[in-house]
């Protein structure tokens, strides 16, 4: 009779495992990115790059799920030759803020609420596309959280950020966006 039990045992922690993973999922809500400057897996106009003003683009995403205190949006190219590159970092966003406009300031706080962090390219505020050659993705991830802020002051890295917000993430959603380059450089 044992034998028996130890058998169906693995079958149903599986099975149990498998629903807890479901309703994970589920629990776990979903925010809708955008931006009125480019397509979802379109191509990053150059005034958003390095090649043009370099600023960053306005961004929309869906109203906040309940139980939603405040936002963090990172925005990073994961084919940089060095490994995943930081373009952007905002967090603490109000969560009754609803996007960001075009061209935020470079400063360490956002007009809208908000602060940033810095950026691979060791500045704070938005750094836009500028891969060294080829066609890059560049992810636009927002995250909603259960919390009203990280503790950070300005300029925390994209590390620092995602190791405060762990486990405090009730949902999440991201828009891809490319862009190409000719020419040679960081």
């Amino acid at each position: 009779m044992m034998t028996r039990i130890f058998k169906i045992l693995p079958v149903v922690t599986g099975f149990t495992l498998m629903s807890f993973l479901g309703l994970a999922e589920a629990v776990m809500g979903k925010i809708e990115i955008q931006s009125p400057a480019f397509a979802a897996n379109g191509t990053i106009p150059s005034e958003y790059t390095c090649d043009g003003k370099n600023i960053s683009p306005p961004l929309t995403w869906s109203e906040a799920p309940l139980g939603t205190r405040s936002f963090v949006l990172i925005v990073d190219d994961p084919d940089a030759p060095g490994g995943t590159w930081v373009h952007w970092g905002v967090y603490d966003i109000p969560p009754d803020v609803k996007g960001l406009p075009g061209n935020v300031p470079k400063a360490g706080d956002v007009p809208s609420g908000g602060i940033q962090g810095t950026t691979d390219f060791l500045e704070t505020g938005y750094g836009g596309p500028c891969p060294p050659g080829g066609t890059h993705r560049y992810f636009f991830k927002i995250h909603a959280l259960d919390i009203p802020t990280l503790g950070l002051g300005p300029g925390a890295t994209k590390q620092e950020v995602e190791k405060a917000m762990r486990a405090h993430v009730i949902a999440s959603g991201e828009m891809k966006g490319l862009y190409s380059r000719v020419s040679k450089g960081r």
